[in-house]
C-alpha cells in the first residue's frame, strides 16, 4: 500500500505515503474514523497510531504535506496560515513528522468544520 484516502466531511484527500516509521505506524492502524478539529487553516484529528518524533520533524510545512503530531497522536493537514503563522507560512503548533503528500488540492479543507466525520483508509 502506498496510497490512502482521507474523507473529511465533504472533502476527499488522496495521498501518497512516504517511507517513514510514522507512515508505517499509521497504515498498521487503517482503516479508522475520527472527528475533525480545526485551528486556523489546519484540520487535525486523533488517530489510534503512535509515533516518535523523527529527526527531520518540522513545524513550518508546505501545503499538501500531511503531518503527524506525536504529542497528541493526531494527523494534521495545514492548508494556509494558522494563528501562529508569520505571514503566509503554514506553521503548525509543534514539530511534526511528515509522512504523506496530498495528490489533490488541500484548500478544499476550508469546508471542514469541527466535529465533521473523518474516515481514513487504504487505496
Amino acid at each position: 500500500m502506498n496510497r490512502i484516502k482521507i474523507t473529511l466531511g465533504q472533502a476527499i484527500i488522496e495521498a501518497e505515503l512516504l517511507d517513514t516509521p510514522t507512515a508505517r505506524a499509521i497504515t498498521q492502524n487503517l482503516p479508522f474514523a475520527s472527528k475533525a478539529q480545526t485551528w486556523g487553516n489546519e484540520v487535525y484529528f486523533e488517530t489510534p497510531a503512535k509515533a516518535e518524533l523523527e529527526t527531520d520533524a518540522k513545524d513550518v510545512v508546505e501545503a499538501g504535506e500531511i503531518a503527524f503530531w506525536c504529542q497528541g497522536n493526531c494527523i494534521a493537514i495545514g492548508f494556509g496560515p494558522t494563528p501562529i503563522s508569520q505571514g503566509n507560512e503554514i506553521r503548525l503548533a509543534a514539530k511534526t513528522n511528515i509522512w504523506a503528500r496530498a495528490l489533490n488540492d488541500v484548500t478544499q479543507l476550508k469546508t471542514v468544520k469541527p466535529g465533521d466525520f473523518i474516515f481514513i483508509e487504504p487505496l
